[in-house]
């Protein structure tokens, strides 16, 4: 009996010791930065917006209101497709991002790109950023409705298909929730206002957030509580 209740003692110590050291190494990662990229379009850039209303700078206050040390890089160019975001991949890696999220190929839908060539680009742009050693995230589109079923069916996939072959997470339509919604777009209905942002930004935290905690473990950093 007295040595069930001296083990019981020595666990409780060992458990109470092995959980400060949790705390401690977590405490440590949350101070550990991360750099996050959007490799993207004008929907990164923020068409029609002031700097700080764009989705990088709305989603990085928002990370950093949750106490992640996240530092979000605005690589989008208004008007780029999936062609130009491979010529631009060097330029980003020159930020030395932990993390690239790749959100290009709305205006390939646009412009009626052949769906094949666009996922020859986007496979290209996440080999070259994997071998790179970056973390890649893929945000998906879908394609305009007008285009035809056999167009929407070739492009829509085509994110789906390109996450499973190299095993990256993928956010299948970043602008679930906004599109096509007056209130939430400008004039144009093509790009999303300030209010439109903020609901892309509530609707990415939780992706944005379940693969910070993947790729920290990634690197042997403990994971956000």
């Amino acid at each position: 009996m007295k040595l069930g209740k001296g083990y019981g003692r020595f666990a409780a110590a060992v458990n109470s010791l092995l959980m400060l050291l949790f705390c401690a190494i977590a405490a440590h990662a949350q101070d550990a930065p991360v750099k996050l990229a959007i490799l993207g379009d004008s929907l990164t850039a923020g068409f029609g917006l002031k700097p700080e209303q764009a989705l990088p700078a709305r989603l990085e206050a928002a990370l950093k209101a949750e106490g992640r040390n996240v530092t979000v890089v605005n690589d989008g160019v208004s008007g780029d497709t999936s062609a130009g975001g491979l010529d631009r991949v060097d330029w980003s890696l020159g930020d030395k991002p932990d993390i690239v999220m790749v959100e290009l190929g709305a205006n390939d839908a646009l412009r009626a790109v052949d769906p094949a060539s666009t996922e020859r680009n986007l496979s290209a742009i996440i080999e070259k950023l994997k071998a790179a050693g970056v973390g890649v995230w893929l945000a998906g589109m879908m394609a305009p409705r007008n285009l035809g079923p056999d167009y929407v069916r070739a492009f829509d996939g085509l994110y789906k298909r390109l996450a499973e072959k190299y095993k990256v997470p993928l956010y299948p339509f970043l602008l679930d929730g906004v599109a096509q919604d007056p209130s939430l777009n400008q004039a144009d209905g093509l790009h999303p206002n300030p209010k439109g942002v903020d609901v892309i930004v509530q609707r990415l935290l939780p992706f944005v957030n379940r693969n910070l905690d993947l790729h920290a473990a990634s690197v042997h950093r403990a994971p956000h509580p």
